[in-house]
C-alpha cells in the first residue's frame, strides 16, 4: 500500500471530502493537522509552496489538494498511485 501523507484542518470541507475518497479506497493515510501547529504548517508550505489545506503527498510525490485527488480519481489513475508500495 501507499505511504500517504495528508496535511489538514479541522471544520474544513475539502479535507473532510479528500479523506472520505481516501476511506473509500480503503486508504490508510497520516494527518498533520496544521490549524495550531506553526512548524507543521510552515513544513506544508515548505514542501508544496501552498498555504491551503489539504496538501496530499502519495509515496512522497505532491499530488495537490482535494480537486486534485478528485481529479486523478475520475481520470481513473487514483488506484494505481494507491497500490504502488510506499
Amino acid at each position: 500500500m501507499a505511504k500517504i501523507e495528508i496535511y489538514t484542518s479541522p471544520f474544513c470541507g475539502y479535507c473532510a471530502r479528500a479523506k472520505s475518497l481516501l476511506d473509500s479506497k480503503g486508504a490508510e493515510y497520516e494527518e498533520t493537522d496544521v490549524m495550531m501547529d506553526d512548524k507543521k504548517r510552515a513544513e506544508m508550505r515548505s514542501r508544496t509552496n501552498r498555504t491551503s489545506v489539504p496538501q496530499i503527498f502519495i509515496n512522497g510525490q505532491h499530488i495537490g489538494g482535494s480537486d486534485d485527488l478528485a481529479a486523478l480519481e475520475q481520470a481513473g489513475k487514483l488506484d494505481a498511485l494507491l497500490a504502488q508500495p510506499g
